[in-house]
């Protein structure tokens, strides 16, 4: 539903957070004239604080706690999107998520909480459905990049070679920190107990398009290795998420006759820096820092030393930062095709803001050239061209490299 009969365009949620604090700064340089839009959260001086550093005066104030459930309704009713940047969301998502299912408002937020979003899934897709509200979670670095990616090197498949694919791999590079909200939120899901959700490769797809034992090539890769396309690899700590989220775009685009291809397979990987050397070193350091935080006093010694909730990097370090995804794609009849995603700025922060501010506004904007669907979600699912298009207006590179030597721009 477009409801553009309520009284604002826009909620920004978790305005006052660091993530938040970039999103309304975007919005108030990006926005269309005319958004009608409010920043919301807990503190009314931090909120007018906020809006009067984003330079975002026409943005209108909205005083709610996430706990309290009448008020998270009332905000929701106002508004045709809400953007939350509240996290960990499966500490303050619930009410949110829950109260625009049932209302028909239209969500994005930059969660990589995949449990969460399993137990959101089987609660309110269905109400979602039938209010016809687009959820729409995981609108960050995760797992943007890695969904429309995969998405632009199917469609350059199926339309240059009228094929399905197979396959589809990709190595990540990434210069950049971590903010406070960022790391409670992989602490929180340890204190919760997920493990055991975390592991499943098809966490996220939809019940009745689960394989029963995971195929050995969907399985989490657990140590280096070395693609003959991409060369040295080593695991990315962002694929168990990413590749969920893929997943289940590929279900939900079978679901409408839009199939992948029948034996579809994903998986991502970091690229280190130092070659084969580096990737045992990232692999130790992924297994010390899983070791430490499933350890309650590990996990109170990273929160003392770590970036606090409303912490990050200085603007120096995040503008400093970048990322690029080198992706294979290979077709049904063996033929590959190479793809890249990149662009500037610390990938967590700017270039998270980004993408989750221009997600929300083509809910706003694009309407009318996205697919009509409603439940919850994935980006790739909702947005396609259009939100690729916003991004490359925003600096990021979405590019098909041909095997014939030339690049096809998606």
């Amino acid at each position: 539903m477009d409801h553009s009969d309520r009284p604002l365009d826009l909620v920004l949620l978790g305005a006052t957070g660091f993530v938040g604090r970039q999103c309304a700064a975007h919005l108030a340089r990006h926005a269309p004239p005319g958004l009608r839009w409010a920043v919301a959260g807990r503190d009314r001086a931090r909120l007018e604080a906020a809006r009067a550093a984003a330079g975002a005066p026409s943005a209108e104030l909205r005083v709610v706690d996430t706990a309290d459930t009448a008020a998270v309704e009332a905000l929701v009713a106002e508004a045709r999107v809400v953007l939350t940047t509240v996290g960990p969301y499966a500490k303050y998502g619930d009410a949110v998520l829950g109260a625009c299912a049932r209302q028909g408002t239209d969500y994005v937020d930059i969660t990589g909480e995949t449990p969460w979003v399993r137990r959101m899934i089987d609660q309110h897709h269905e109400a979602a459905v039938a209010s016809g509200a687009r959820i729409v979670p995981f609108c960050g670095f995760d797992s943007v990049p890695s969904d429309l990616g995969v998405w632009m090197l199917v469609e350059w498949v199926r339309t240059h070679w009228g094929e399905p694919v197979r396959e589809v791999r990709a190595a990540f590079s990434a210069k950049g920190g971590f903010n406070g909200g960022t790391l409670d939120s992989a602490l929180t899901l340890r204190e919760r107990g997920d493990l055991r959700m975390l592991a499943d490769p098809f966490l996220l797809n939809p019940a009745d398009r689960r394989p029963g034992p995971a195929p050995a090539r969907s399985k989490d890769p657990r140590g280096p290795l070395t693609d003959p396309a991409l060369g040295p690899l080593a695991p990315f700590f962002m694929a168990p998420v990413n590749t969920r989220v893929v997943r289940r775009s590929h279900a939900i685009f079978a679901a409408r006759g839009q199939d992948y291809g029948p034996d579809f397979v994903y998986q991502e990987y970091m690229r280190p820096p130092g070659g084969a050397v580096g990737a045992y070193a990232v692999v130790a350091g992924m297994g010390a820092f899983f070791a430490l935080s499933g350890k309650p006093w590990g996990r109170a010694l990273l929160r003392r030393f770590a970036p606090k909730p409303g912490e990050g990097p200085s603007e120096a370090q995040m503008d400093a930062g970048g990322f690029k995804v080198d992706l294979v794609a290979e077709a049904q009849g063996g033929r590959t095709v190479r793809g890249k995603v990149a662009a500037a700025g610390d990938p967590g922060n700017r270039v998270t803001t980004k993408i989750v501010c221009e997600a929300a506004l083509c809910l706003l904007y694009d309407r009318a050239a996205l697919p009509a669907a409603a439940g919850i979600l994935t980006p790739a699912t909702t947005f396609a061209a259009p939100l690729l298009a916003r991004l490359e207006a925003q600096g990021f590179t979405f590019v098909v490299k041909a095997p014939e030597g030339g690049a096809a721009s998606a």
